[in-house]
């Protein structure tokens, strides 16, 4: 079957992992924002997250993909 969700559920992560990382950097010295979450920035650590999981599916698709064509 030619249908494999982890391409753009991949895709979705990347995208959002890479503009939550890029808010985080961005406000990275705003302490007012982080009050709430006891001065982590969470934007910055929830974006790499995403990012790395984002990255992850993409480089398993794209490994399983190889291992069917041999």
């Amino acid at each position: 079957m030619g249908l494999d969700i982890k391409i753009p559920i991949g895709l979705m992560f990347t995208i959002f992992g890479l503009i939550l990382t890029i808010l985080g950097l961005v406000t990275k010295g705003d302490t007012a924002m982080y009050e709430q979450s006891l001065g982590y920035n969470i934007n910055l650590l929830s974006g790499l997250i995403m990012l790395v999981f984002g990255c992850f599916m993409l480089f398993t698709s794209r490994l399983f993909k190889k291992k069917t064509e041999e």
